[in-house]
């Protein structure tokens, strides 16, 4: 269960001994990835087809936090929305704080999460978020309680979407890189397809608990 904040940060699925190997399929999926599968944005790149390059990473998919976390929140059966490899560029300006859903609609309630290849710091970009702001329909004019999400690489940040929230200022020469993605109801409409974009030989390899949450 998500603390009153609206967000948490817990251990990932790795651990240190797994952590390096991770980083390394992150990258290699990076790397392999088609044009058409690139999304670049003002201040972000963001990377589809992470499942089907980098199966490893499904292993969020299972990660107990995450699954309770979704259990509280969702309250019921629920599915993979989006994921997706996401870097904050070098150089960065802060994102305007948004809802990733607002209460009541279409794939509410939704837990965000974001799996922290780079370690998150108030220097390169971490989330920021406004606790407990999740029945704000819009923002005050001024936000003096405003947090930011530090933890080291490894770690995930567990979030309520409709917590207002962005990436902060990228102020080094480096991208900051993470996974992210979000969980919503069964009945919802998925960002992404997700059974449609891996292939059958990569889909057959999964276990049930992970197929579950891939199904659209």
């Amino acid at each position: 269960m998500l603390p009153p904040e609206g967000f948490a940060i817990v251990s990932g699925p790795f651990g240190p001994a797994g952590l390096q190997d991770a980083v390394q399929a992150y990258e290699r999926a990076v790397a392999a990835t088609q044009p058409d599968e690139i999304k670049t944005g003002s201040t972000s790149v963001r990377v589809n087809g992470l499942l089907d390059r980098s199966p490893e990473f499904a292993a969020i998919l299972t990660h107990p936090p995450l699954l309770s976390a979704a259990a509280a929140l969702i309250g019921g059966p629920f599915k993979l929305s989006a994921f997706h490899a996401r870097s904050i560029s070098a150089g960065a300006t802060a994102q305007t704080l948004h809802q990733d859903v607002a209460p009541g609609r279409d794939g509410w309630p939704l837990l965000g999460f974001i799996f922290m290849v780079d370690a998150f710091t108030e220097e390169n970009g971490a989330t920021r978020f406004l606790p407990g702001s999740v029945d704000l329909a819009e923002l005050p004019d001024t936000m003096p309680n405003m947090e930011q999400a530090c933890g080291p690489a490894g770690c995930m940040l567990l979030f309520d979407g409709s917590v207002w929230h962005g990436h902060g200022a990228n102020l080094t020469s480096r991208c900051r890189r993470s996974v992210l993605g979000a969980l919503i109801p069964k009945a919802a409409r998925s960002a992404v397809d997700h059974r449609s974009t891996i292939r059958p030989e990569i889909w057959a390899a999964f276990p049930p608990e992970v197929r579950l949450p891939l199904e659209p």
